[in-house]
């Protein structure tokens, strides 16, 4: 049977987090869901990790050569999704047990995204920041004052990935995941769905985020800024009844200031991350 829920998982040197990423899909209290999982050519053993989960029927896994980033193995896991809506967790990050049994009452008609609060975390899975995203919005909202609430902001309101659940079709009619900016292939692909329908902020915290030394979001630096205002440029050149001139020129200075908090931020992560685990 075709499951409602489709969680996609493109792997890559997780060798360390990745079976704590399954089973955290394995055990979320909605049940209607598989699991699809894609090694992009991996050198550091994830492809023998995944193996224990082989035998399981909830799961599938595959390959993808290597090359192409990101796009292309996000594309390859989530074109092989078969349920009707889809989440995409990359592969050292944790669900909480609910959260695709909060996430999939929330969807209803018209309803394009939903998407939910996180947990920060280090490599040894303690918190390092309670409850991160959403900003002000809570329930259902026009998808297109959402997202201009997160041009506003300068930066993704909807968090990463797997704080975000999308309709499958919808992915695909947009033609899967949007990396013109690579920094912002999460909200640049959500911007086309945000726009077709209403979204929902579901205010739980049902996701724990894994920043690390050499994860890609740590390495902060001037063109992430650049890459914003080619963002909020094209949202506005795509839908200026959604975003306006004044809208963002804001959220530029914005992406600037974020940035700069990140950096401030991501040196005191550094900072913790490097304490010894406790015992």
């Amino acid at each position: 049977m075709t499951p409602t829920v489709s969680v996609v998982v493109p792997a890559y040197n997780n060798a360390d987090f990745v079976a704590e990423t399954v089973r955290s899909v394995l055990a979320q209290t909605y049940t209607d869901f598989e699991l699809v999982v894609a090694d992009h050519s991996s050198t550091d053993g994830t492809w023998d990790v995944l193996q224990q989960f082989a035998d399981d029927d909830r799961v599938r896994l595959l390959q993808t050569p290597a090359g192409g980033g990101a796009k292309r193995n996000w594309d390859a896991v989530s074109q092989a999704a078969r349920g009707e809506l889809v989440k995409l967790v990359c592969g050292d990050d944790v669900l909480y047990p609910t959260m695709l049994e909060r996430q999939v009452a929330a969807f209803g008609d018209g309803v394009e995204v939903v998407a939910s609060r996180r947990d920060i975390v280090d490599a040894h899975g303690r918190v390092l920041v309670k409850g991160r995203g959403l900003g002000r919005m809570r329930g259902p909202l026009p998808g297109g004052a959402a997202l201009r609430a997160s041009v506003l902001a300068g930066g993704n309101l909807f968090g990463e990935p797997m704080c975000v659940m999308m309709r499958r079709s919808t992915l695909e009619s947009v033609g899967w995941w949007d990396d013109r900016e690579p920094y912002y292939i999460d909200l640049g692909t959500y911007a086309h769905a945000l726009v077709r329908g209403t979204f929902v902020a579901v205010p739980e915290v049902l996701a724990a985020f894994r920043v690390s030394s050499t994860q890609w979001s740590v390495r902060l630096t001037d063109e992430q800024s650049r890459q914003a205002a080619r963002f909020h440029a094209r949202v506005r050149a795509e839908h200026p009844e959604v975003v306006s001139k004044a809208d963002v020129a804001v959220g530029d200075v914005m992406a600037t200031v974020a940035a700069w908090r990140r950096r401030a931020a991501y040196a005191w992560l550094g900072r913790r991350m490097q304490a010894p685990a406790p015992a």
